[in-house]
């Protein structure tokens, strides 16, 4: 019924408000309300879903055959004169168990691909918001975080759902056979039972919402765990280089403690429920043999098979009540688990675009009293910037540390908008353009470039299809075809995990051959030479000035002797244009160009 509920809620919500994003629940929402979030992504598997309630219809109906022939065989077979082949009952019984049997491997099997079915789409779903999602998350949740979200609390959410649905569907069904069979074969004593009912109902109800606190708590303290191990992962030179190992293992020892309480506390909370379960039944129990006893002198009330039957069903549903007083656990982990999932498909915002789109841009950028701001409080990382660049321009964007450079070249292709001002590419507000057609426009070279595990082909054609001419051609304009052709699969080689085994040099060519490959109109080179030795940087700029050439560029540079060539200088300090101009008139001006550039030729 929960699931029907749920299901119809969740239809009834996506046809009278597709768009609407849900308001902000005032209370804890209900089992009810929670499942109609997850039963949307189940859609598609009906078929699944019949077959699992047949297969759990066929495992309850055998189980009251059993204490029915237990009767019957003292009834029928120790009294009197035997009503039956000697032969009839192991092949009654071994067909029995085969049946039950068969409907409950149907049973897992099924509801198992369901389940799958489930957790397939909601991932999909999960990774496509990942890749659509606005920026600023990346910012407020760590890569370990979202990994462990759309990975790991996805499949085991999955897994402790499908556990628990099992015990749902064939226990619940099991018990309501099993009690129906008692009611026709004596209702009184089966009024003793109906008690265990509603304290059951309580027990999981404080259970569950007990175990939600605690999972929720368990939540936060893995992400914080796993983000100890992502830092130390990426900085294990560093922190060997500081012998700061001591202070890592505290760290981790602090979180994996908090951790290891909060699955301590989780494990009470489920374990409480089986004792308390079992207690209130001992009393039911007790009841029915009293009440049994009370009728044992009545021959029509109760024989010595049904009375046997009566003991052998309830005994049966023991087992079934304690599955079902236990099944809180896994439900409320396996929900929050697929919550936070879904409160990064529902919650996370999307990039939000215009429709203007073009082939290739021209190139010509416009900056009007531009101002960013990361937080209302905080000073502003970009103060009035207002700039205009033509089309195949070199600008050169320099200047101290924390000085704008790079939040000034991330408004381009909208990884970050501005507070206010507008920006215009070819007359445009980026605001107008369609993110897809815009950021085709844009190439970027930077000092930590990323690249993905799979061939060099496949990272140069980055999202295009690959032509092996145009990979071969570009890696050609970057100087790095002689070493790929030297690999013993060529530009099919895999590169491994951020293609680590190449030279600092190397990847950088990569990078560029992978922007070359592209063909914007704009390219973006931040500090794209900064790390190399000399004999790399001079095989780097060489193909840096092949990429340039007929193309509107911004170089973000510390060493202002490789902007001598730019048309364009821009000087910037404290979110601010302090001068700009061509690099000439800049060092004849004798401003603050002129004075960084003569402390970089002293030293």
């Amino acid at each position: 019924a929960a699931i029907i509920r749920a299901t119809l809620l969740a239809r009834m919500t996506a046809t009278h408000s597709p768009k609407a994003s849900p308001p902000a629940p005032t209370t804890t929402p209900t089992l009810v309300q929670r499942m109609a979030r997850i039963a949307p992504y189940f859609r598609g598997s009906g078929k699944g879903v019949v077959v699992t309630l047949l297969a759990a219809i066929a495992v309850a109906i055998t189980e009251p055959a059993i204490p029915q022939l237990v009767k019957y065989l003292l009834d029928h077979g120790f009294e009197g004169e035997r009503r039956f082949e000697l032969w009839m009952v192991p092949a009654v019984i071994v067909s029995l168990f085969a049946v039950r049997g068969l409907a409950g491997f149907v049973l897992q099997y099924a509801l198992s691909w369901v389940a799958n079915q489930g957790l397939t789409n909601l991932r999909r779903a999960m990774f496509d918001r990942v890749l659509d999602v606005a920026p600023l998350l990346f910012g407020q949740q760590s890569s370990s975080s979202l990994t462990n979200t759309v990975v790991y609390e996805a499949f085991a959410g999955s897994q402790a759902l499908v556990r628990a649905a099992l015990v749902v569907v064939r226990d619940s069904l099991v018990v309501l056979a099993l009690l129906g069979y008692l009611l026709w074969l004596n209702w009184r004593l089966t009024l003793a039972v109906l008690v265990i009912a509603p304290v059951v109902a309580i027990v999981m109800r404080v259970v569950s919402r007990r175990l939600l606190v605690i999972t929720k708590q368990s939540q936060q303290a893995t992400d914080e765990l796993g983000y100890v191990v992502e830092e130390n992962v990426m900085a294990w030179r560093l922190v060997r280089l500081h012998g700061a190992q001591q202070a890592q293992r505290d760290r981790f020892g602090t979180r994996s403690l908090l951790l290891g309480r909060l699955a301590i506390k989780s494990a009470a909370a489920a374990a409480i429920s089986s004792p308390l379960t079992q207690l209130v039944a001992a009393v039911a129990l007790s009841a029915v043999m009293v009440v049994a006893l009370s009728q044992g002198g009545n021959a029509s009330q109760a024989t010595a098979g049904s009375f046997v039957a009566f003991i052998t069903a309830m005994g049966m549903m023991i087992a079934p009540l304690k599955h079902l007083s236990d099944v809180a656990a896994p439900i409320t982990r396996g929900i929050a688990a697929l919550e936070r999932g879904l409160a990064l498909i529902d919650d996370a915002p999307t990039e939000q675009g215009g429709n203007h789109t073009a082939q290739k841009a021209i190139g010509h950028i416009h900056f009007e009293s531009v101002s960013l701001r990361y937080q209302d409080d905080a000073e502003p990382a970009l103060d009035q910037i207002s700039l205009d660049i033509e089309a195949g321009r070199v600008v050169a964007l320099v200047g101290p540390s924390g000085g704008g450079k790079s939040s000034l070249v991330n408004l381009l292709p909208r990884f970050v908008n501005p507070s206010s001002g507008d920006i215009s590419l070819d007359g445009v507000p980026l605001k107008a353009w369609n993110l897809s057609s815009l950021r085709q426009q844009f190439a970027l070279v930077s000092q930590d470039v990323i690249f993905f595990n799979e061939s060099i082909a496949a990272n140069v054609a980055l999202g295009a299809p690959i032509d092996e001419a145009r990979v071969r051609k570009a890696l050609t304009d970057a100087n790095l075809i002689d070493h790929v052709d030297r690999l013993p699969m060529g530009i099919h080689a895999s590169l491994g995990h951020n293609a680590t085994q190449l030279s600092g040099g190397q990847r950088q060519r990569l990078a560029i051959a992978r922007a070359i490959y592209k063909d914007a109109p704009i390219l973006i080179l931040d500090e794209a030479t900064s790390a190399l030795d000399s004999q790399s940087e001079r095989a780097v700029q060489d193909a840096l000035d092949r990429l340039m050439r007929g193309r509107t560029t911004f170089v973000i540079a510390h060493r202002l002797s490789t902007v001598e060539h730019a048309d364009l200088v821009v000087v910037m300090d404290r979110g601010r244009i302090v001068e700009q101009g061509p690099p000439q008139e800049l060092r004849d001006r004798g401003g603050l160009y002129a004075q960084l550039r003569a402390m970089q030729f002293r030293s």
